[in-house]
């Protein structure tokens, strides 16, 4: 008989991407996820395709930059659940513009997504979880968050203060046996991804090799979930260039167009796959 124990989990962005494979890898698993996405329509399609079962998947509709949505969200997935023991916030924008170039809708919704979105989801986890004394909540960020994009400045910025948040809060809140995790993902084969692909602006996106939604999915499984750390970067050795680039940022400007070349190169490639 299978011991594992069984968790439930609140994710957001779930209508495509990371958040579908998480959500889908979970629930086949046998935990119970409370799936959300702004685009309710799009998940529901989802759900219907994989045949979620309602016993396992709850689909709701959540726009995480709205503030007031947050406390009813919470208070019927814990009334439905009982309690929720991970907490995911994975949605995110994006949107490519080198600067001269960004709109004020742009701006505005990189930051309303991106970290408000995740400070409103972190805020209400927690006070779920301190009380319970117990619980995990897991940001995405991105290598974004690690060394500064040209050409995706805004996003790039976003990720930045989504990484900070997270560890400020994981300090904050380790006390209460509450643990936050920061996962900063290289380029993954997303929607998010394809629409980078046409635009010079992306190209240092595409520099290094994209992972799939099952590396992450394994690294949340094997790594996140039973070791609950502070930071995880995949892959390694290019979270480690990213670093260098942070911490050095004359010499970042240096390699950047070897890099910029290369993922020029392999745009083209892509394009012509």
């Amino acid at each position: 008989m299978d011991q594992r124990p069984r968790r439930r989990f609140f994710l957001t962005g779930c209508a495509s991407g990371i958040g579908l494979h998480l959500a889908d890898t979970l629930q086949r698993a046998g935990h119970s996820v409370w799936a959300t996405d702004i685009d309710i329509e799009g998940l529901r399609q989802r759900a219907r395709e994989r045949a979620w079962p309602d016993e396992r998947v709850a689909v709701r509709a959540l726009d995480i930059a709205d503030a007031q949505a947050w406390e009813p969200a919470y208070h019927e997935a814990v009334s439905t659940l009982g309690a929720v023991d991970v907490h995911m916030n994975i949605a995110a924008y994006l949107a490519p513009s080198w600067i001269r170039d960004a709109d004020d809708a742009d701006v505005d919704r990189h930051f309303d997504v991106n970290v408000k979105g995740v400070v409103y989801g972190t805020r209400q986890a927690a006070r779920h979880m301190v009380p319970r004394r117990g619980g995990h909540i897991i940001n995405f960020a991105s290598l974004a968050a690690l060394a500064p994009v040209p050409g995706l400045s805004l996003y790039s910025a976003s990720k930045y203060a989504v990484r900070s948040y997270s560890l400020a809060a994981a300090i904050e809140l380790r006390p209460h046996e509450v643990y936050v995790t920061t996962i900063c993902p290289d380029a993954v084969k997303t929607p998010m991804l394809d629409i980078q692909l046409d635009r010079e602006e992306t190209a240092l996106t595409f520099s290094g090799a994209q992972l799939r939604v099952e590396d992450i999915s394994e690294l949340v499984l094997t790594r996140a979930l039973p070791r609950r750390p502070l930071q995880l970067v995949i892959p390694r050795h290019r979270g480690l260039l990213a670093r260098i680039a942070d911490l050095f940022p004359r010499l970042g400007m240096l390699v950047r167009p070897q890099l910029t070349a290369r993922g020029r190169a392999r745009q083209e490639q892509l394009r012509g796959e």
